[in-house]
This record gives C-alpha cells, sequence and structure tokens, in this order.
C-alpha cells in the first residue's frame, strides 16, 4: 500500500500486537526531510518510519509527538515521549526514528528492548 509516494505497512511487537498500523515508510531524502511537517497532527495508530537516521527534530511541528528510536534490527534503544516542538533528540548507532502522536508509545506498550518487525498490509 502506498501513500503520496510512501508505502504504508504494518508495525508489530515479538507477541504480534500491532503498534504502529498505518506506518508511513519513508524512500527518499526528501521523504525524509519532510518527514511529518505541515500536518496538524497523527491519529491512533498512525506514524512515520524515518530510515537511514539516529536524529530527528520538531521543528515547526504543530503537534507533539513521541520519537522510538531503533537499530538494523528493529530493536528499540530510547524513546522520548511527546517531544514538544522545536526540540531535537538522537540515540547513537540507531538506524531509523518512528514517529508516533505524543503518549501513542506508551499506549502501544512499546518498551526500550523491544524488537519490532513488519506485518505487510499487501
Amino acid at each position: 500500500m502506498s501513500r503520496g509516494g510512501l508505502s504504508v505497512r504494518t508495525l508489530v511487537d515479538e507477541s504480534g500486537r500491532v503498534v504502529c498500523e498505518h506506518c508511513e515508510v519513508t524512500a527518499s531524502s526528501l521523504q525524509r526531510m519532510r518527514g511529518l511537517l505541515g500536518r496538524k497532527g497523527l491519529g491512533e495508530n498512525e506514524g512515520m518510519l524515518i530510515t537511514r537516521t539516529s536524529s530527528v527534530h520538531t521543528a515547526f511541528m504543530a503537534f507533539p509527538m513521541d520519537a522510538v528510536f531503533l537499530d538494523k534490527q528493529l530493536r528499540v534503544r530510547k524513546i522520548v515521549p511527546a517531544m514538544r516542538p522545536w526540540r531535537a533528540a538522537w540515540k547513537r548507532g540507531c538506524k531509523s526514528v518512528l514517529e508516533l502522536a505524543g503518549g501513542e508509545a506508551e499506549r502501544a506498550g512499546i518498551v526500550v528492548g523491544s524488537r519490532l518487525s513488519w506485518r505487510d498490509n499487501q
């Protein structure tokens, strides 16, 4: 499935529980730079995986977001809950960042050390 050129997939935890049903995955540099800019928010079970990065910022963002830092195996290495606009966060050694609406990481039961995986929507 795709949305605006972004592929949309489902992320689950080790028990198979859905943690982000509609996860938009960035593929290009332009998609990574744009990220969630211009959006008014994210709904429950919506998110964006920013690939090939170990940092994110919330400059020009209109809503708080959770940043979930993942390593190459999609293991959760750090969670920054409810990042307000004009903040930055990073985690050395991470390869991607899952961006969720503020509070969604906790609601979905995501914890440091969890391993996430893809369940294709197709």
